[in-house]
C-alpha cells in the first residue's frame, strides 16, 4: 500500500513514539510555518500553510481508516486522541 509523503511523515513519527501521542503535535513539526507571524490571513503563504495543516488531518484520518493508528485515550476536551501505530503500520514503514 503507497502511503503519501504527510501519511508516512506521521506515521513515522508515531510509530517512533514511546507512548500514545496526539499526531497533531507533529504537524507544526512537518509543515513548519514559512512566513512571518506579522503576515495578515490573506498573505499566501499563511493560506498555503493553513491548506498543509488541514491536509495533515486528512492524512490523519486516512492513517486512522486503514487501521495504521490506534486510538488508546480518546480525547478529552484538553487534548486530542493519544494513538499508537498498529502492527499493520510498522510493517508498511
Amino acid at each position: 500500500m503507497m502511503l503519501s509523503s504527510d501519511e508516512h511523515e506521521i506515521l513515522r513519527r508515531v510509530a517512533a513514539s514511546p507512548e500514545p501521542v496526539a499526531p497533531s503535535d507533529f504537524f507544526h513539526e512537518i509543515h513548519p510555518p514559512d512566513f512571518p507571524s506579522a503576515a495578515s490571513e490573506g498573505d499566501p503563504r499563511r493560506e498555503a500553510w493553513q491548506d498543509k495543516q488541514i491536509g495533515l488531518y486528512g492524512a490523519m484520518l486516512r492513517l486512522h481508516e486503514m487501521n495504521f493508528l490506534r486510538v488508546v485515550h480518546p480525547a478529552n476536551g484538553e487534548r486530542g486522541d493519544l494513538v499508537e501505530a498498529t502492527q499493520e503500520a510498522r510493517t508498511a514503514l
